[in-house]
């Protein structure tokens, strides 16, 4: 009989329904796998991919044994000792996974105008690639609970526009290919307390620009509006973060302005106009 590793253990029975299970639920609800997949998880080296890479292999070797999984790190071009951590952490949690270097950092670090924009942009485009070349047909990326809620207020505050992070999207470049998030459901601070217990850690920030910084650490929008949510849950409503994930899902086009598809803008005066007449 396969003996059973500690982190397993914690996911499965002390854990599990506050992390495995609901990964489950997200799978079950968007249904996020049907037969013959095979997944590219990818693995940043943070502590949210990380989880997700175990979790996988839960749900490979306990719910569905069938389904082809690959595992990847895709090494943007990471300084040595994030490297070794990210290394380190794979062989602790018994995680097989193929690390891929490219030239990412560098490329995108020798330009003086938005390296970040660029930066993201090559790491998306090589993750799709490798995916492809691997025979994947879909991504899995270790997007959470609270990077949904952050995302959908980034988007009301800073771009004017009300729309969240989907749970799976269809790639416009790669046909066929689909980027999932089975993490959807799994709250940040369940993430951060599993690694505190299991006393693991994992790299924060790998982008070389901060390692630029006297701190180490750049002013991010994302920092602001978690920030932001935590003081509105202190002051105005503790359920604000269910609310603000909730409101994605209830949205009443009766009473809104205006919606976007991909026939253009439609104004509420379409139906207003129609209504009156």
């Amino acid at each position: 009989m396969k003996e059973i590793d500690k982190y397993t253990l914690f996911l499965s029975k002390t854990y599990r329904r506050k992390l495995f299970s609901k990964f489950l639920a997200a799978i079950t609800d968007f249904k996020l796998v049907q037969p013959g997949d095979r997944i590219c998880v990818c693995i940043s080296g943070g502590k949210d991919s990380m989880l997700m890479a175990k979790l996988w292999m839960m749900y490979n070797e306990y719910i569905n044994s069938d389904l082809k999984i690959f595992y990847l790190v895709m090494n943007p071009g990471y300084n040595k000792v994030n490297l070794d951590m990210i290394k380190d952490n794979l062989k602790r949690l018994n995680i097989e996974a193929k690390i891929v270097d490219t030239d990412i950092f560098k490329v995108a670090y020798a330009q003086e105008k938005s390296p970040c924009y660029l930066c993201a942009k090559m790491r998306r485009g090589a993750l799709y690639r490798i995916a492809k070349e691997e025979g994947c047909n879909k991504i899995s990326l270790g997007h959470h609970y609270d990077d949904v809620i952050e995302t959908t207020l980034m988007n009301m505050l800073n771009a004017g526009s009300f729309q969240t992070m989907l749970p799976k999207v269809h790639s416009d470049n790669y046909k066929g290919m689909e980027l999932i998030r089975p993490m959807y459901y799994i709250r940040e601070k369940d993430i951060l307390l599993f690694c505190e217990k299991m006393n693991l850690s994992f790299i924060r920030c790998a982008c070389k620009f901060t390692e630029k910084t006297t701190t180490g650490e750049i002013k991010s929008q994302r920092k602001e509006t978690k920030l932001l949510i935590a003081k509105l849950k202190k002051e105005m409503n503790e359920h604000v973060e269910e609310n603000i994930f909730s409101a994605a899902n209830n949205v009443v086009f009766e009473k809104i302005l205006g919606y976007k598809d991909d026939q253009g803008h439609h104004s509420f005066l379409e139906i207003y106009d129609k209504e009156g007449k």
